[in-house]
């Protein structure tokens, strides 16, 4: 059996990467086995991987007292390899308190986290101008497997979980929405149009808003047509929550990688951000559609360009049919 030790604790989107290779891993390497150091409030979604066999929870909060006993905790574990996927001075002080043969990091580390590694992968072949996953893939050749993806990531159900506000009408699926993002500069303003759109143009579509901040939303909109979930939205049913819609529309945000990991159809808007660097990948496929704003400001985006956008997408997805 070979250990390995991920230490990836955060943000969304970088986890949802990384348990992107920890599954091309798994099925390229014979007897792995799987121990993940990942943030509380993201625990759940790595708990609920089906490649990840052990989860070490880090408290961000914890302190001094808080790391010393999580260290305690990975130490108990002996491990072949440790992949410090983060790549900053916090997880390289995590991955030298492992018990480890080796300790793998990245190549463009920063905060001097280098230190601690006893070999750093290198660069893919575009460098820094590689996207965010393709530098992850790098770690695969580590444990002879080849820097690409295999499969699809999964997660387990919880049971007995069924989201009903979810069910399409007439067979319909729903549009799934994530108006929200961490930075402000990325947040497009024109969802509520956009929704209000969707909502004119089909009786039976439905349009779901989730994310884990509320948003407020005009009135005026179907009860049955339309479902606020912002504020409201658990982590451990995202991925259900994404399965059962037809489309995600989202900001540049964590919940976008994970409808592209999941393959479900993603419509992506960017903004300041560089789409080849962060977008939905692979770039390539017809299920990810990427909408960039005028000159990288989303206050000059419309709504009825990025409906008619979708509308493009989804005509040219019934063509492929």
């Amino acid at each position: 059996m070979l250990e390995l030790l991920i230490i990836k604790p955060s943000s969304l989107g970088d986890i949802v990467h990384a348990l992107q290779v920890a599954t091309s891993l798994k099925l390229q390497c014979k007897d792995l086995r799987i121990s993940w150091i990942v943030r509380d409030i993201f625990a759940p979604l790595v708990q609920a991987s089906t490649v990840v066999d052990q989860v070490f929870i880090f408290e961000r909060n914890g302190g001094t007292k808080g790391f010393l006993r999580l260290m305690r905790e990975v130490r108990k574990t002996k491990f072949d390899y440790v992949f410090d996927m983060q790549g900053l001075l916090r997880t390289g002080l995590m991955a030298s308190r492992a018990i480890t043969k080796k300790t793998v990091g990245r190549t463009d580390s920063r905060e001097w986290s280098s230190v601690f590694y006893d070999q750093k992968v290198p660069l893919p072949p575009d460098g820094r101008r590689s996207h965010a996953l393709e530098i992850l893939l790098q770690f695969c050749p580590v444990l002879d497997a080849k820097p690409e993806l295999r499969g699809k990531v999964k997660f387990r159900q919880v049971e007995n979980l069924k989201l009903s506000f979810a069910e399409g009408k007439a067979g319909v699926q729903p549009i799934l929405m994530f108006p929200d993002s961490r930075r402000a500069e990325k947040r497009w303003g024109g969802f509520m149009q956009l929704t209000q759109q969707l909502v004119r143009s089909n009786r039976n579509r439905k349009v779901i808003w989730a994310g884990n901040n509320f948003i407020p939303a005009r009135v005026g909109l179907p009860a049955d047509r339309f479902v606020n979930l912002t504020g409201n939205t658990s982590l451990v049913s995202l991925p259900t929550l994404i399965q059962q819609c037809d489309w995600v529309i989202s900001n540049d945000s964590g919940p976008m990688h994970l409808a592209a990991a999941l393959g479900v159809n993603t419509l992506a808007i960017f903004g300041p951000t560089d789409p080849r660097l962060f977008g939905p990948y692979p770039l390539n496929s017809p299920t990810n559609v990427v909408v960039q704003a005028p000159a990288g400001n989303l206050k000059l985006l419309q709504a009825k360009e990025v409906y008619a956008r979708l509308q493009l997408a989804e005509s040219r997805l019934k063509k492929k049919r």
